[in-house]
């Protein structure tokens, strides 16, 4: 999930910062121009780890700033297909889910990718938002129906089925929604994922079964 990347990068560092540690300057103009930026094919950027050389400090002809050539390295956000990550529900349309890491909101779930049969409850007090069922066909009891929904009351897992860098757009419709640069797609078709409620843990069974044998005792 996360990565430590090299970059090269040249840069001219302010007049209003050279009383200040070469450094401390510099890394402080690096967070500024990488920290929450997404580089494509290297991922979100969520901190600048360590640099490891730094070279110029040339001042050229009428420019009062010095220009530095530094090489150093980034922690990267960019899962991976197949990883399976917790995130929480941050909205639910009728086209699927949308999940949130908490410093990144471009999660989506498809409704294709969900388990079938899974159907949409349309919110009548909230427009294009719903709650979404997983119908399960519980074979054990003869063919009866289980409904399991995803109401964002608990975390959820999800696989990750792409990663993808949206080339930036000309224009933008008005009415469009804010470009993301970096998209995760993921599935919840599959054992262990989805609402963390819907699998339950051993010890919460046998926590359970205690209560009712408690409970049963004269």
């Amino acid at each position: 999930m996360f990565y430590l990347s090299r970059i090269e990068h040249t840069f001219r560092m302010p007049p209003c910062l050279l009383n200040l540690p070469i450094e401390e300057a510099i890394k402080g103009e690096l967070e500024k121009l990488f920290l929450d930026k997404v580089i494509a094919k290297l991922g979100l950027c969520v901190s600048v780890y360590d640099i490891k050389s730094i070279e110029g400090g040339f001042i050229f002809p009428s420019d009062g700033a010095a220009t530095y050539t530094v090489v150093f390295r980034v922690v990267m956000f960019r899962p991976f297909a197949g990883e399976i990550i917790t995130a929480k529900l941050k909205e639910s349309n009728a086209t699927g889910l949308r999940l949130s890491l908490g410093f990144f909101d471009d999660i989506y779930i498809p409704a294709n990718l969900f388990p079938k049969p899974s159907c949409f409850t349309p919110d009548p007090d909230k427009k294009d938002k719903g709650t979404w069922e997983w119908q399960y066909i519980n074979p054990d009891v003869d063919g009866s129906q289980d409904k399991y929904f995803i109401d964002g009351s608990d975390e959820i897992n999800f696989r990750v089925h792409s990663v993808s860098y949206p080339p930036i757009p000309i224009e933008q419709p008005k009415e469009a929604k804010p470009f993301a640069p970096m998209v995760i797609t993921g599935l919840i078709d599959g054992d262990g994922l989805g609402p963390l409620s819907w699998w339950g843990s051993e010890e919460d069974e046998d926590e359970q079964t205690m209560e009712e044998e408690q409970t049963e005792e004269p």
